[in-house]
């Protein structure tokens, strides 16, 4: 207890002075770095310029500040995957989540109606989560939000998207990588992948079956590599007419090339198996998205290379799709090989900060402790193209990193101190600001409060 009171004493004089101004050493902590260096116990960590620039044993480097971390957990920052963060703030007053337009499905881009002074986004900090990758969500299905009940899986997806009107585009749109400090250029990477719902959401709509999606997203490719081999002639009128606009068409060229992935947002068995034939015949780059039964197809999903993401408490078999849902999906999957990252409850928005309890479930069913620190962290960043720069403490990556009382996947760890690119970052929330205006009832409440 005393030094994890001297701890936050440290970190308390080290949010002070932003750590990007000198170089700091954290000294005395178990070190999880994700990376090649595996677990340092207890380890050094020297931070220099918003960067990390070394992980080891030994000494701190001469004139370094000095902040002793025994008895706390320094791991990366993790990572909110599939995360509706900075594009939703309260879902009832709308959202920037989804697009139902016959000419902007695939061109949408979900990094340009983001907002860094998102209230969630303090919030989602405090679990110890610092960047996301925030994904647009199918129109006509997807998520729903039952904001104030209980029931965990009913707030995070209704598989299949049940019934309603037919969506007007295939495509949902184009993701984004944001790093959570709430800063204006909160964009790491953009363009990171083109969402598309299969099951009963796709179905509807391409007119309401399987087989008639495969057959559109087969013609939509074809006219997408005709418009990238023959852009003069199709800008001159010259060449036939093709099926969508042009801002959906340049929008997919990177896809049918293979450099950007389709994120299939897929459930059931089938139709994870018709996603994969659908990659093999198209040469797409695909990444999973949901693939509650993906165990049932895990030695085929691990033989194509294919990651996926998945939310570790769907365990309920709440519609045809998720039959097969099991607690034990996350643990099967990366047995057979598979790259894992998780999902958080409600979207990764208003309960992201819940992440590292979805990463613990998963190691209570089966996952190594190891492999999900991985699928919160090192996973979704190469997953979507920021590896180089995030996910891990390795020398020359962003100094993302959080200093945990604790085993973070414990409920009563807490996160002592967040750092973002080396900055410290508040662990402030409207939440907290609320709780002590409130917390002494003896003090005197501004004018409008008071009984007239």
């Amino acid at each position: 207890m005393r030094r994890l009171v001297r701890l936050a004493t440290a970190l308390a004089l080290a949010s002070a002075v932003p750590a990007a101004a000198e170089t700091v050493a954290f000294t005395g902590a178990r070190i999880v770095t994700a990376g090649p260096a595996g677990t340092l116990d207890p380890g050094v960590l020297v931070v220099r310029d918003g960067k990390i620039v070394s992980v080891g044993k030994g000494s701190p480097p001469a004139g370094a500040r000095v902040i002793d971390a025994s008895g706390a957990v320094i791991t990366p920052g993790l990572f909110a995957t599939g995360s509706l963060l900075g594009a939703v703030e309260i879902s009832a007053l709308g959202d920037d989540l989804s697009v139902d337009n016959p000419q902007i499905g695939a061109a949408f881009d979900i990094r340009d109606g983001l907002d860094p002074a998102s209230t969630l986004i303090p919030v989602a900090r405090t679990g110890g989560l610092t960047s996301a990758v925030v994904l647009p969500q199918p129109a006509g299905g997807g998520y729903e939000y039952h904001e104030g009940e209980g029931d965990v899986a009913g707030e995070r997806m209704t598989a299949g998207g049940g019934q309603g009107p037919r969506p007007n585009t295939l495509f949902a749109g184009q993701g984004a990588v944001i790093r959570l400090d709430g800063s204006d250029d909160m964009v790491v990477r953009g363009g990171i992948g083109e969402v598309v719902a299969f099951g009963n959401t796709g179905a509807r709509a391409a007119g309401g079956a399987r087989g008639a999606q495969i057959a559109a997203l087969k013609s939509v490719f074809t006219d997408v590599r005709a418009y990238a081999a023959n852009r003069s002639a199709w800008e001159r009128g010259s060449y036939r007419e093709l099926g969508l606009s042009r801002a959906d068409l340049e929008a997919l060229v990177p896809v049918v090339q293979g450099r950007t992935p389709l994120i299939a947002r897929v459930h059931k068995e089938a139709d994870i198996r018709a996603v994969l034939k659908l990659a093999r015949e198209e040469k797409l780059k695909v990444i999973l998205e949901g693939a509650e039964e993906g165990w049932m197809a895990a030695a085929d999903i691990a033989r194509a290379g294919v990651p996926v993401i998945l939310y570790p408490y769907a365990d309920r078999p709440e519609s045809f799709e998720v039959l097969g849902s099991t607690l034990e999906n996350a643990a099967r999957l990366q047995a057979a090989g598979v790259t894992v990252a998780l999902t958080a409850p409600e979207g990764a928005a208003h309960r992201a900060r819940e992440t590292r309890y979805a990463a613990g479930t998963a190691v209570a069913w089966g996952l190594p402790w190891d492999a999900a620190l991985a699928a919160v962290t090192l996973n979704p960043a190469r997953m979507f193209g920021v590896g180089d720069r995030t996910g891990s403490l390795e020398p020359g990556k962003d100094a993302d990193l959080v200093v945990w009382s604790g085993d973070p996947f414990e409920p009563l760890t807490t996160a002592r101190a967040v750092y973002i690119r080396g900055q410290a970052q508040s662990l402030t929330t409207r939440q907290t600001e609320l709780r002590d205006r409130y917390l002494d009832l003896g003090t005197p409440l501004p004018p409008a409060y008071k009984h007239r």
